[in-house]
């Protein structure tokens, strides 16, 4: 059975942070967006949820689209609705977070031109409303 809506209806996106912690510090993994809007800007993996997926389902295809990594510990952070945080139209993005031990080989791949580990101490400016999301998360979980 189809419904039908009389109401527009938000896109949904998830996003991933990955962090690694080292001897180094902790490391982000962050891609350089492909496509538009934020072409050639650095963002945190993720992208539109699929019809028949769930949100881990999601994210962890994302995550390994754009990247080549599997994660399998990921837990939900926190969810992002700000009308106006994709020029693309109204969207919300669930934030998935996970913190491995040590750093794996990525490659880029789908719409992610690169796929890096930055220093949460030498972070490039971040696209969307990430470079938020990332300042939320270090606040929260990190200030110990």
């Amino acid at each position: 059975m189809t419904y039908e809506y009389a109401y527009p209806c938000p896109a949904l996106t998830v996003d991933a942070l990955i962090l690694c912690k080292t001897t180094n510090g902790t490391q982000i993994l962050l891609i350089q967006r492909k496509n538009p809007p934020f072409q050639n800007c650095w963002a945190l993996p993720g992208g539109f949820m699929d019809m028949e997926e769930t949100l881990e389902q999601a994210v962890v295809r994302e995550l390994l689209e754009e990247t080549g990594l599997v994660c399998h510990n990921l837990q939900q952070f926190k969810s992002y609705g700000a009308v106006d945080r994709d020029p693309r139209g109204r969207t919300i993005s669930v934030v998935f977070w996970e913190v491995i031990t040590k750093i794996p080989e990525i490659t880029a791949g789908d719409d992610a031109k690169k796929a890096q580990w930055f220093s949460l101490d030498r972070l490039p400016e971040l696209a969307f409303d990430h470079g938020e999301i990332l300042e939320e998360f270090r606040s929260i979980h990190l200030s110990a």
